[in-house]
């Protein structure tokens, strides 16, 4: 696990765009704020590793992370992406059980981290900021849900057409879906199959006019077929 070097200094010590903090008044961010430390990452470090016995929070002020598990074979399969405004971590730090996966960082990232110590100080003072906590857990625990579901139900293909409809929907002959900053590989983490399989079903759904592909990006052009 990465340790990362000293991060920001003054202002850009903030947890204004965090999520979680959303509903927080200044003074109780604050409050939350003068418990963190803060750590910059490199591309592809892994700054929490599956089964690893600490219980940090991350808050995930710049970048992008990725959090994945690995099969003794070392196939990745990954379970969310979050860039600024994201949180990993809560559940060790809840339960002060090891690690469920690891997490990679996509690219350079600034990190806020608090202790377990630090964040249940910091619901004690706050009590209502555990029903936030609460509902982020319960959102976690509903995605995870889903992606077992999809590993256990559904083939390939299937799977591939999930992941590509869950980020904004099906696509309308009229109004295309653009996602971007996904990669073959990408996909193929999230679905749990080889980047050369995705990339043959993607060529042969562009080549049926379903969607288009480009660099780091992918245009849904109407509603994928449900069999291929």
């Amino acid at each position: 696990m990465a340790k990362g070097k000293s991060g920001p200094t003054g202002a850009a010590r903030s947890l204004a765009k965090i999520d979680l903090f959303a509903a927080l008044s200044v003074a109780q961010r604050e409050g939350i704020e003068a418990r963190c430390r803060w750590r910059e990452y490199p591309k592809g470090a892994s700054i929490i590793d599956r089964e690893s016995p600490e219980t940090d929070v991350y808050f995930v002020v710049a970048g992008s992370v990725r959090v994945v598990i690995h099969s003794e074979s070392g196939r990745e399969v990954a379970f969310d992406e979050m860039g600024p405004g994201g949180c990993v971590g809560e559940l060790a730090a809840i339960d002060g059980g090891p690690r469920s996966a690891s997490v990679m960082t996509l690219e350079p990232c600034v990190c806020s981290i608090v202790s377990r110590t630090g964040l249940r100080e910091h619901l004690a003072e706050e009590p209502e900021f555990a029903l936030d906590l609460v509902a982020q857990v319960i959102r976690r625990a509903r995605a995870a849900t889903e992606t077992a579901r999809n590993m256990a139900l559904l083939d390939v293909y299937g799977r591939v057409i999930a992941t590509l409809e869950s980020h904004k929907g099906p696509a309308k002959p009229d109004e295309p879906v653009i996602l971007t900053q996904i990669t073959h590989q990408n996909i193929a983490s999230r679905v749990g199959a080889s980047r050369e399989m995705v990339s043959r079903l993607l060529k042969d759904l562009e080549k049926g006019g379903y969607i288009e592909l480009g660099v780091k990006r992918i245009t849904l052009l109407k509603k994928l077929p449900s069999r291929w």
